[in-house]
């Protein structure tokens, strides 16, 4: 089925001339970025030398400016400054703690997936090393 109309003038009787014109010219202004002059709290600290880069892209600058490239970085731990009582989380006693059994957890079931490196469903106490209360 054709339409008796072309595209632009039926989207043009919709919104009218003068706001078809203005849809059409217009453009996402600049991104604008500037240095962190405070590091926020949150933010963890890596070398690029350390880790797998996952993906990376360069982004198109105007010319005369500085080449900018954006990766993203596999760390190569996981262990953080969280510290989680095996015990208590494996309700089950299986030796192992399960997606439902973390989410007991805020942060380790925001973690779940990072951690769970072998998509098995449930977490041993190896590769919780670093989680783990002494």
């Amino acid at each position: 089925m054709t339409c008796p109309f072309p595209a632009r003038l039926a989207l043009s009787l919709l919104l009218g001339a003068g706001t078809f014109a203005a849809f059409a010219q217009q453009r996402p202004a600049p991104a604008v970025s500037t240095p962190l002059t405070e590091v926020p709290v949150n933010v963890r600290e890596q070398p690029l030398s350390s880790g797998r880069v996952t993906h990376a892209v360069q982004v198109r600058t105007e010319p005369g400016q500085a080449p900018v490239t954006i990766r993203s970085i596999q760390p190569d731990t996981v262990a953080g400054n969280y510290r989680i009582d095996f015990t208590a989380l494996d309700l089950d006693a299986d030796g192992f703690i399960s997606r439902a059994e973390a989410q007991a957890n805020p942060v380790l079931a925001d973690e779940f997936n990072a951690l769970d490196t072998a998509r098995r469903g449930k977490l041993s106490r190896e590769q919780l090393a670093g989680w783990l209360k002494p």
